[in-house]
């Protein structure tokens, strides 16, 4: 069979050992090293670009499934919303619309208060801009105008833990400033009791400031006044801004104002991006650092086979032959440390999210907090093409830190070698 000379010899002179136990012993000491370096920052890289991924997909169908990729508002009292919903979600761009009625207020259970978006909805629209049925309970929905004396609300998990309350209790919900005036001219507090028919809990930072009620029930709690608009979902998530800017010039009634995804979610979106950036670029250099130990491996192996490549030399060897030959030896230690770190970054990224939470569960503890993090959980989405990407990275990098001492293996001049043997 044939076999090209410098990719025999050098894959020889990779297993091979010298009778100089103490010089073989440090070579195989090194590149173990090398080879261990390379493992962990390729495995290590693929997992960090996994849970980015994995951030980036709840931010997109999770965290933006729930809310609206944009809301268009107006104060008009005599805006006929029907209509309007119809129009919208016959715009340009325009997937679907349903029409809300937002209100921020506080709930209130026995002494524990604390502040909600509360949201008016209708049940037949809403689903069409919105996953949060798919975090519901059947029937919930109607559960919200079933009761004729009092109407239901469905809470956050968070909003339910800090206030203590489960499904079929009361609670009050406080909208200060609702348009009801007293005397001097001051807002009174609009004060309704709600039921809970449900809790919801999607995972994310809206389950500490989203309640849901019923389109009438938010209108009555609003005073009537403010807070009326729109929620849309568009075909282009990223191209949102431009869609909702030429929406609001085409609507033929002035006031109309209003908000997408990026102004209320951008933020967050471009930490996750400038996260991803930032810690696979420490990751990459953790793998460089490891691909240029090759470099120290190489150099030892050279001054320990000083003597064979001088033999090789006079046998007739050329200066290209010598050079691929160290090549080839620091091109295997490359490509095991890639592929096997790659082969444990696609395992660990598999199992990542059921670890955490494993550990979670072991030691009673939360990592990740719904409140803090926009995922109460550590999510994980695998990519192929970035471990193609850093495997590919990885390996380049190692051949690049076999040219210096490959270089200086094929310099090694014959005479001055052997003199010294």
């Amino acid at each position: 069979m044939f076999r090209p000379l410098p990719a025999f010899i050098g894959l020889r002179y990779a297993g091979a050992q010298r009778s100089d136990e103490d010089s073989a012993g440090l070579v195989s000491f090194i590149s173990g090293l090398s080879m261990i370096g390379l493992i962990l920052g390729v495995a290590l890289m693929v997992i960090v670009m996994s849970v980015m991924n994995g951030f980036d997909r709840e931010l997109r169908e999770r965290i933006l499934g729930i809310m609206p990729h944009a809301t268009v508002y107006n104060a008009n009292p005599d805006i006929n919303w029907t209509e309007l919903r119809d129009e919208i979600a016959a715009a340009p761009g325009i997937t679907a619309a349903a029409e809300v009625w937002q209100v921020n207020g506080l709930a209130k259970n026995g002494l524990d208060v604390t502040p909600l978006l509360v949201q008016g909805v209708n049940p037949e629209t809403i689903v069409n801009v919105s996953t949060i049925d798919d975090f519901l309970q059947p029937g919930s929905f109607a559960a919200l105008t079933s009761d004729p004396v009092e109407a239901g609300i469905i809470l956050g998990k968070g909003i339910a833990d800090k206030l203590e309350i489960n499904v079929g209790e009361q609670l009050s919900v406080i909208v200060p400033q609702s348009g009801n005036s007293i005397g001097g001219g001051r807002s009174a507090a609009q004060l309704a009791g709600f039921k809970v028919v449900d809790i919801f809990h999607s995972g994310t930072a809206l389950d500490h400031t989203l309640a849901i009620v019923d389109w009438e029930q938010a209108k009555a709690l609003a005073g009537g006044a403010g807070g009326a608009g729109v929620q849309m979902r568009v075909e282009d998530m990223l191209g949102s801004f431009a869609i909702f800017q030429q929406l609001l010039r085409q609507l033929p009634v002035e006031g109309y104002y209003g908000s997408d995804w990026t102004g209320t979610h951008g933020n967050l979106y471009q930490a996750i991006q400038m996260s991803r950036n930032l810690v696979s670029l420490l990751v990459f250099l953790i793998i460089a650092i490891a691909a240029f130990n090759v470099v120290s491996t190489l150099v030892m192996v050279v001054i320990d086979k000083h003597g064979d490549i001088a033999i090789l030399r006079t046998m007739g060897a050329s200066t290209r032959e010598i050079l691929l030959t160290f090549v080839s030896q620091g091109a295997l230690v490359g490509l095991v440390g890639v592929l096997v770190g790659g082969a444990l970054g696609v395992l660990g990224s598999l199992a990542v999210t059921d670890a955490v939470a494993g550990l979670e569960s072991l030691f009673g503890i939360q990592f990740l907090k719904s409140d803090v993090y926009p995922v109460d959980y550590l999510p994980s989405e695998l990519q192929w093409g970035d471990v193609a990407l850093v495997v590919g990275a990885g390996f380049l990098l190692s051949l690049i830190a076999t040219l210096y001492p490959a270089f200086q293996a094929s310099r090694v001049q014959p005479a001055a070698a052997l003199r010294n043997e």
